[in-house]
């Protein structure tokens, strides 16, 4: 192995040519031998060469750890890009050319920025998944929520972001829905509760705490435990408003029914206006605080209490009472009743107390239900009745008037009394159909029910055949005594042609009929067949609301007045004769 000599003369460094140099003067000084120098020289050669391939063992060393480094560079640019969702990046070379190193510079800036944009997409990730975190564990109700949700790094690309931001915008969304469904709960239970009369604070909070006002919208539970209680009680204090709302009308309508009973004053009615002002209401209609509290419904429940005790000392009052009105019911519809056994009766029932006071008045009431039905199925036929009586009472008198020789002078009233005679002919020509009619309609009535119609007590079919017969002797009567007076008539002419006319000295007896009352039954001195019916009729008079007995006769006082001669023609058969008024 030779050694190159060198010398820098410029820089005064020692070379190895110098140091060998100075080694063989020294070697010559010393007197070394050849073989001393070779084997000398062959080790200093020999330690060179360990130095040199030491040295490029490191540098191949080296050069292994900065391509590494360069791989791994290259691998991790890829990866960022992959993981960003990026497919190029504008800091990368886009030839790989030059040094290891120049290479390792080029990527360096590229990958710095990467990095940067890495951890500023982690952050945003980890943001968005930590209000999806939060708000999916209101929804579920769960108090253990990870502030920093681990984020997967292998996908940090922009779609992957859009999605979670739209996954978080349904949970906003849903968490808005959410909260104004919990808001419109609790205001339905604020309502409720005002309603009720009940504590609203205690009652949301056993829900849930955060309900109470003192909280902030936003940290009101939106769980579904949370909803699901809320609903539950919401429902539950609507059914208890309907049944305390059922419960306070059946209370109100008791009230009233009481105090219609007992005739109680409008000023203590009053008292109790909060409880009755809901009788017909409905449940939505019903949104006054205190509405239906229980110590309203409480007290309720003590007045309706006292005013059934009250009711109880009160029931021979009550019951006469409910006695007078069946007794006013068949007095209208002319039915004939024992009142006196009636009360009776219930003076017994209540002293024995044999009687629930309830069933007492239940069964007077279904009286006066009955009364009511048996008054409604003869009204059509007492409507007859009473204008066939006026009629009768119209005929009597137009009889009167048409037997006063009078009734044409110029007095005061004639006209009046002229004109109510020109009526009074019309209805009287109308009485035959209306008896027909009313004869009619009553055996109909008779026939369906079995039972004979009887008007004050005498059965309406024997005072129209009754009336019928008088009417027929009437009008015999009538004919006769035109009879008499034409054969008189005669006679008066025959004597005037015999012994000539000569004046009357007066007038012949009987002839002037003065207008007056009429005794009961027929006219002209006829006796009445009616005395039997009418003397029973006219002892009945209808008795009036305040007990007081009607003066208005309850049948005809003539049922034979006869205005005109024809009047009975129409239903006898007979021909009729016109009369000048």
């Amino acid at each position: 192995m030779s050694v190159t000599e060198a010398q820098n003369p410029l820089l005064g460094e020692t070379t190895c040519g110098s140091l060998l140099q100075k080694l063989q003067e020294i070697w010559d000084e010393v007197g070394e031998s050849d073989e001393e120098r070779d084997k000398m020289l062959l080790q200093i050669e020999q330690e060179c060469l360990d130095v040199y391939k030491k040295k490029v063992e490191q540098a191949a060393k080296s050069r292994a750890q900065l391509l590494q480094a360069l791989s791994d560079a290259t691998l991790e640019l890829s990866s960022l890009l992959s993981a960003l969702g990026e497919k190029s990046f504008v800091g990368i070379p886009e030839k790989t050319s030059g040094t290891i190193k120049e290479q390792l510079a080029a990527i360096a800036p590229a990958l710095e920025q990467l990095w940067k944009q890495k951890e500023e997409r982690v952050k945003e990730f980890s943001d968005v998944q930590s209000q999806i975190q939060k708000i999916c564990g209101e929804i579920a109700g769960s108090l253990n929520i990870s502030e920093n949700p681990a984020v997967d790094e292998s996908d940090l690309s922009l779609k992957k972001l859009d999605e979670y931001h739209s996954q978080l915008q349904e949970l906003q969304k849903e968490k808005s829905d959410r909260l104004h469904k919990v808001l419109e709960f609790v205001s339905t239970v604020h309502d409720l509760c005002a309603v009720l009369g009940m504590d609203f604070y205690c009652t949301v909070t056993d829900v849930h705490p955060s309900l109470n006002d003192s909280t902030g919208v936003q940290s009101k539970s939106i769980s579904n435990e949370t909803l699901s209680r809320l609903a539950k009680t919401v429902l539950a204090l609507q059914e208890d408003k309907k049944l305390r709302l059922h419960k306070l009308q059946e209370l109100a309508t008791q009230l009233i029914d009481l105090w219609n009973l007992m005739d109680t004053p409008i000023e203590e009615r009053r008292l109790f206006d909060h409880v009755t002002c809901n009788i017909s209401t409905s449940i939505d209609e019903v949104t006054v605080p205190g509405a239906l509290a229980l110590d309203l419904i409480e007290q309720a429940e003590v007045e309706v209490e006292r005013l059934d005790q009250l009711k109880a000392s009160r029931m021979k009052e009550i019951a006469f009472k409910r006695q007078g009105e069946v007794e006013e019911i068949f007095a209208h519809a002319h039915i004939e009743i024992d009142p006196e056994a009636a009360r009776e009766k219930i003076m017994e029932l209540i002293d024995s107390g044999s009687v629930e006071p309830t069933e007492l008045l239940a069964d007077m009431d279904n009286q006066i239900a009955k009364a009511k039905e048996e008054a409604l199925s003869r009204k059509d036929i007492l409507d007859k009745v009473e204008k066939w009586m006026l009629a009768c009472e119209e005929e009597s008198w137009l009889e009167d008037y048409n037997r006063d020789e009078n009734r044409y002078n110029a007095s005061r009233g004639a006209h009046l009394n002229l004109k109510r005679a020109e009526k009074a002919r019309v209805l009287v020509n109308k009485i035959p159909a209306m008896v027909e009619t009313l004869v009619a309609k009553t055996r109909a009535w008779e026939e369906e029910r079995e039972i004979q119609f009887a008007y004050d007590g005498v059965p309406l079919l024997a005072m129209l055949d009754e009336y019928a017969m008088l009417r027929h002797e009437r009008e015999e009567e009538k004919r006769r005594m035109r009879d008499q007076k034409r054969y008189s008539e005669l006679q008066n002419t025959e004597q005037e042609a015999i012994f000539g006319s000569r004046p009357s000295p007066a007038r012949p007896v009987g002839t002037k009929k003065v207008v007056g009352p009429r005794a009961n039954g027929g006219t002209n001195g006829t006796p009445s067949r009616r005395l039997s019916l009418n003397a029973h009729q006219n002892g009945s008079r209808s008795t009036t609301k305040d007990g007081k007995r009607d003066n208005r006769p309850a049948a005809p006082v003539n049922y034979v007045a006869i205005s005109k001669e024809d009047a009975a023609s129409h239903i006898f058969g007979t021909d009729p004769v016109p009369a000048s008024p």
